[in-house]
């Protein structure tokens, strides 16, 4: 059975910073695209990052230059970096995978074929 298990996640003052971490099990995801999704409250959910096979990364505007996302296969696991962190980052952070991809990096949630529960992370002014 597939598991994706983020952690890291928790509560920070603005210009703090945090690294959330992503376990996979179940199957090797050395091949996969994977993404750090994020969703706050009332509001739908958003891409974050994306990382290759290869370890090319995309961002959303919002978090470039300041989040870095990283995987590493040996460990089948991905990581997300967060510095400079604002209260608007707020929210609960999912990890995922897109098993049909290894190089083409999709921003949109519902090509992404596994997910994990999600880590809160939550940002004080």
């Amino acid at each position: 059975q597939v598991h994706l298990v983020e952690s890291g996640g928790g509560l920070v003052q603005a210009g703090g910073s945090l690294r959330l971490s992503c376990a996979a099990s179940g199957r090797t995801f050395s091949t996969d695209v994977m993404g750090w999704f994020r969703q706050a409250p009332g509001k739908e959910r958003e891409f974050v990052a994306a990382i290759s096979w290869s370890a090319g990364t995309y961002y959303f505007d919002s978090v470039k230059g300041r989040f870095t996302i990283s995987r590493d296969n040996a460990k089948n696991t991905v990581y997300l970096h967060m510095n400079s962190l604002k209260p608007e980052d707020t929210a609960v952070y999912y990890c995922a995978a897109d098993r049909w991809a290894s190089t083409y990096m999709s921003t949109r949630a519902d090509e992404y074929d596994y997910w994990g529960q999600g880590t809160q992370v939550t940002v004080s002014s």
